[in-house]
């Protein structure tokens, strides 16, 4: 199997694995793979009153670092863009709670989930 072929596969078996972890905590998934011009979240959920929009990542070993360390300022950036695109396009308050989640997957025989709750946030002035 090529890399790019597996990585899309892993990328699916970690999203189904964080929506069931999500779900046995607790959480509605509202939506998965949401997209716009601005770019992607995996998953979009609702834990009691607050909104929250998980960033999964996963690797199937540490020889490039943990998962969640790919989740760069970078890419924070780019998830706080595209909430913000979602919450617009939905007419959703932006006075409404809001959280941002990030679930690292290690896959292996036996996956180890870490879910990191308010991993980063909006920066105010």
């Amino acid at each position: 199997m090529n890399k790019k072929l597996h990585n899309i596969k892993l990328g699916q078996q970690a999203e189904l694995l964080a929506s069931s972890f999500l779900k046995k905590k607790g959480f509605k998934i509202i939506q998965k793979n949401y997209r716009s011009s601005i770019g992607e979240i995996d998953i979009i959920a609702k834990e009691k009153d607050t909104l929250v929009f998980v960033e999964v990542k996963a690797r199937t070993n540490t020889h490039y670092g943990l998962p969640k360390e790919a989740v760069t300022y970078k890419k924070q950036q780019q998830i706080i863009r595209t909430a913000m695109w979602y919450l617009n396009e939905k007419h959703i308050h932006t006075h409404s709670k809001i959280r941002f989640d990030v679930i690292s997957i290690l896959i292996d025989k036996q996956p180890k989930i870490e879910h990191i709750k308010a991993a980063f946030q909006v920066e105010t002035e």
